[in-house]
Parts: structure tokens; C-alpha cells; sequence
């Protein structure tokens, strides 16, 4: 007796599953769904040109089913009949209400003020991510980063962030308590920002500087010998 309840209880967990995943693919998320703050971090990677910029941000799957519950995106079983016409990512994708969070959430600002901004693309959401544009006044030299997505849902929430243009610093992890960080993208932070560049470099000038010093010998030496 007590083997068949163990296994009808195994079936009923499976089925359970099963049917959740269902749900998931054919109309959004269960509302049971939990998502992971203390998994992986989400990762944010930026780069700039000229007075633009890029920031693509990326989340696990079922983080995206927790933002899409806290903004709205999906039915309330509760309260709606569940469409089964859109898939979650498709109704992620169609909601207004998830691209002004990302916005008001992730942004850069330069000279104090915010760099206009909107969202370019969230084509392949769950395996791209979401692609977000700013158009800066000027240059993008030194800019502040903001990305607090997920982080106002629990504070245990991360992201790494990372710039794909040459920046210092290039990689920095960002809390619910620290969610923004001055990136430099002058043309010279990229070798700040990278160890190996500036070892290179100061080999380079050791070896320019060992040139100049043997040509200003070889110059006294060769006056010496007119001389004498």
C-alpha cells in the first residue's frame, strides 16, 4: 500500500510538471512559478558609438516569468480565462507594460541627465534577451549605467555587467543596493581597464625608451670621434 502512494504521488509531481511546461508553451506561465535570486546572475553587456548606445540584457527563463507576473504581462487564472492563442514569450513581447519597466529600470545617464532611450528589439527573448537603444546629447565618453531590473522583485537579484567597446572598468557586478556604474569609454580607458593591454603597452615603451637612449650614445659617441 505504501509503494502505490509513493508512486501515485511521483505521477501526480510528474504530471504536474508536465502540465505547468504546457502552460508555459502554449499560453504563459503557471502562476506557481518561482524564480531563482540566488541562481546565476543576470548579465547586461554594453557598447557604445559615438553618442549611441547598445545594452543587451539577458535573464533566465523563469526570471522572465516572475517580471512578466509583476508587470502584468500574463492572465490572472484567478481573475482571466488564460489565452492559449500567444505563447509567454510572445505575450513578454507584446506587452507595453514590460518595456516601460526595462526602461525605467535600465538606463544611462550622462552629465546627470538620462540618455533618451527605448526598447529596439525582445525578437528571441528567453535565448537573446532584450536589446535596448540610447541616444546620448554628446559623445559616449563617461556615462553612469543603471541596470535594476529584478532587483526591486528581491534584493538578492545580480547582474553582471559588461562592456563589449573598450571601457573601464570592463566588467563590474551590480546588487539591488548598487545598481549603477560609471563606465569610461575614452579612447585610452580601454587600456586602463585592461591589465594585459597596459603590460604590453609599458613593454612597448620600455623597448621605445631603450631605442632613444642608445641613438642619443651612439650621437655623443659619433661627435666625440669628430671632434677628436
Amino acid at each position: 500500500m505504501t509503494i502505490r502512494i509513493r508512486v501515485r504521488a511521483v505521477l501526480a509531481a510528474c504530471a504536474a510538471a508536465l502540465c505547468a511546461a504546457t502552460l508555459w508553451t502554449a499560453a504563459g506561465p503557471a502562476p506557481a512559478a518561482a524564480a531563482h535570486p540566488f541562481g546565476p546572475p543576470s548579465t547586461a553587456t554594453i557598447s557604445a558609438d559615438g553618442s549611441r548606445a547598445t545594452i543587451t540584457w539577458r535573464a533566465a527563463e523563469d526570471d522572465w516569468v516572475a517580471l512578466g507576473q509583476a508587470v502584468g504581462a500574463f492572465e490572472d487564472p484567478a481573475l482571466d480565462t488564460v489565452s492559449t492563442s500567444l505563447t509567454g514569450e510572445q505575450k513578454l513581447q507584446r506587452s507595453p507594460d514590460l518595456r516601460a519597466y526595462l526602461l525605467d529600470r535600465i538606463y544611462i545617464t550622462q552629465d546627470g541627465a538620462r540618455c533618451a532611450g527605448e526598447v529596439a528589439s525582445l525578437e528571441g527573448l528567453l535565448a537573446n534577451g532584450a536589446r535596448l537603444s540610447y541616444e546620448c546629447p554628446r559623445d559616449v565618453d563617461q556615462v553612469d549605467v543603471t541596470v535594476g531590473a529584478l532587483a526591486d522583485l528581491n534584493e538578492a537579484y545580480r547582474t553582471v555587467l559588461s562592456a563589449e567597446s573598450p571601457a573601464n572598468p570592463r566588467r563590474t557586478m551590480l546588487t539591488a543596493t548598487d545598481t549603477t556604474q560609471r563606465l569610461d569609454f575614452s579612447w585610452y580607458a580601454g587600456i586602463l581597464g585592461n591589465t594585459a593591454a597596459l603590460g604590453v603597452a609599458g613593454f612597448a615603451l620600455a623597448i621605445v625608451a631603450g631605442v632613444v637612449v642608445l641613438l642619443a650614445v651612439g650621437r655623443r659617441r659619433a661627435a666625440r670621434g669628430r671632434a677628436a
